[in-house]
């Protein structure tokens, strides 16, 4: 299922919206516009935007009057992709040299805090104070769940309530006020905001899950960066802990992970040791229950086309393979 089928309901927005953002990314140094161009040819599927476009079209507003949140959602989502590529040392990210193995660490996380700063000047500029609150609380989230992530690298007795938190504050909380602040601009009430909210977060849970399997099961190519590197940089998903918990060979898995030296047949086998267990079966349910969750989060009252396409994502989400 390709973007243009699954976000049919606002591709003439998001097609305007790439101008936007290729025009905002211009800087006066031209290693920074050069970033900025290369990330935005990387792409990406948009996710964040296009649920706001929905969560807007359920009232009447004016386009021109939207634009600058989307792009602020959009430029946000890249400054901490970036930013996440250096912390992680990536060279690759969707089958691509990432900003920091070619530019370099540091113009890498400059330009991180570039797009950052062109989201607020953009909220500001348009009097958004609403979605300027939001977004910044959001990211202060974004960054805590980080620190999170870093403080339990490798840590091998972690839980997978521990893990649930994590991926609410580094992923889902973004995709949720993405449709909150779509659900805001749409005039919705107070309620409904929340159920857009609840939709979102659920979703966005269900994504990092379904990330976090892939990471596990597909190919490098197919997720486009090498597999397994969450597991190699002592990130332990919802697959991993399973496994910790319930494979034979936990022990033999706990004491690669805690040596932190994990060359690719140290990777390899830890994956075998995931992929013999249930855990990609399980981890696979606990998505389907959240999305089943977002799919009874969504307001009676969304107009019949904007349910529809917001369902479609979630059944998008259960199924996609990168």
């Amino acid at each position: 299922m390709v973007q243009q089928e699954i976000f049919g309901l606002v591709q003439d927005e998001l097609s305007l919206l790439e101008n936007e953002l290729a025009a905002i990314i211009q800087s006066e140094d031209d290693i920074m516009t050069d970033m900025g161009i290369h990330l935005l040819r990387a792409g990406g599927k948009r996710l964040r935007p296009a649920l706001y476009f929905l969560g807007a079209k359920a009232g009447k507003g004016n386009l021109a009057d939207q634009m600058p949140a989307a792009v602020a959602i959009e430029l946000i989502h890249m400054a901490t992709l970036v930013h996440d590529d250096v912390l992680d040392n990536a060279s690759t990210r969707r089958n691509l040299i990432t900003a920091n193995a070619k530019w370099g660490d540091h113009p890498s996380v400059l330009t991180g805090d570039y797009l950052f700063a062109k989201a607020f000047l953009l909220l500001a500029a348009n009097n958004h104070k609403a979605a300027l609150s939001i977004l910044t609380k959001e990211i202060c989230t974004i960054c805590e769940g980080e620190i999170g992530q870093i403080r339990d690298s490798y840590r091998v007795m972690q839980c997978k309530e521990d893990y649930f938190v994590r991926i609410g504050k580094k992923t889902a909380g973004f995709i949720a006020v993405s449709c909150q602040l779509g659900a805001l601009a749409a005039g919705l009430s107070a309620a409904e905001v929340e159920g857009m909210y609840q939709y979102g977060y659920a979703v966005g849970m269900a994504f990092q899950i379904t990330d976090d399997i892939l990471d596990v099961t597909a190919s490098s190519e197919k997720i486009g960066k090498p597999a397994g590197n969450d597991l190699k940089q002592g990130v332990l998903t919802l697959p991993v802990l399973y496994a910790l918990e319930q494979s034979s060979h936990s022990e033999e898995l706990k004491s690669i992970i805690t040596a932190k030296d994990m060359p690719e047949e140290k990777v390899r086998r830890c994956l075998d040791i995931v992929r013999g267990t249930e855990a990609v079966e399980y981890s696979y349910q606990i998505a389907t229950d959240y999305l089943e969750t977002a799919r009874k989060s969504l307001p009676d009252s969304l107009p019949g086309e904007v349910r529809a396409a917001l369902q479609t994502i979630a059944d998008f989400i259960g199924v996609r393979q990168n």
